[in-house]
């Protein structure tokens, strides 16, 4: 299985989920980190 851009906002979203569920304090940084990546993706500046 190869991961490309259109894999990577999903599996990122599962990631940050299973991350809220285990530590809810993380909550914050969690929600900045997937904005920032969903920002750099929808911009094309990660390829």
């Amino acid at each position: 299985m190869t991961l490309s851009i259109a894999h990577l906002q999903p599996v990122v979203s599962l990631i940050a989920g299973i991350l809220i569920l285990i530590a809810p304090r993380l909550l914050n940084y969690i929600v900045a980190a997937f904005l920032i990546v969903s920002g750099l993706l929808g911009l094309g500046f990660i390829r």
